[in-house]
């Protein structure tokens, strides 16, 4: 009970050298690309879902948007093995850290942007000023439109970190109420070892959603700029 809170989310090291990029790189290794005529069941399963995915993200979207598919899935894919990867114990968890998220957010979300401005520009301009704006109103409703447009990297990015954080925040502190309630209530730390349980399935089930959920925004924001 005497560990920090706070050190799971803490960049590892190794020899003094931070090794988060390796822990990056690491999911691609657990999705292999088929290389013979007949594939086995693992990735048979892997590309049924990839495509059921992908089919119902991407049926929106016109003929533009539809090359951003190979993006999207790589990153739903990226996010969603990460989340689960950092439920295992003494792992690491990159998305909780606010700096990648952003990193993943911005560049996306400027993406769609640019692409909105270069392909739409008229209609892109007008969602600054919907219509039937009062005149007096015109500079206030621009710059809460203007504000409004910049804080969606920001919100994709802390609606990931926010939720991955909380879950692991949540089961350290039912972990270690269970650890010490066993010596003082065996009764009440098998209740909340049972919480505990039901808190990490959630957690599994919240990885793969919150993975969903920033892609689909981001495939939102594209299907508004194409």
């Amino acid at each position: 009970m005497n560990e920090n809170l706070f050190a799971s989310f803490a960049t590892p090291t190794m020899m003094g050298l931070p090794i988060v990029i390796l822990i990056i790189m690491f999911p691609s290794i657990l999705f292999p690309s088929p290389n013979r005529l007949i594939n086995n069941r693992l990735i048979s399963i892997q590309q049924w879902l990839v495509q059921l995915t992908s089919k119902q993200m991407m049926a929106i979207h016109n003929s533009k948007g539809q090359t951003w598919t190979l993006m999207l899935m790589s990153l739903i894919l990226f996010i969603g093995s990460t989340n689960l990867l950092g439920l295992l114990p003494h792992s690491f968890t990159p998305t909780t850290q606010l700096s990648m998220n952003l990193g993943m957010a911005i560049p996306l979300w400027a993406g769609t942007v640019f692409m909105g401005f270069r392909h739409k520009t008229k209609a892109a301009l007008a969602h600054f000023l919907p219509q039937g704006t009062p005149i007096f109103l015109i500079p206030m409703v621009v710059i809460i439109e203007t504000i409004s447009l910049f804080i969606q990297p920001v919100a994709l990015a802390v609606r990931l970190t926010a939720n991955i954080t909380a879950g692991h925040l949540l089961m350290h502190l039912i972990g270690g109420a269970t650890l010490a309630l066993m010596s003082i209530s065996p009764s009440t730390a098998l209740i909340t070892f049972i919480i505990l349980i039901l808190l990490t399935i959630l957690e599994f089930a919240v990885a793969m959603i919150q993975a969903y959920v920033f892609t689909l925004l981001v495939s939102l924001y594209l299907h508004d700029n194409t």
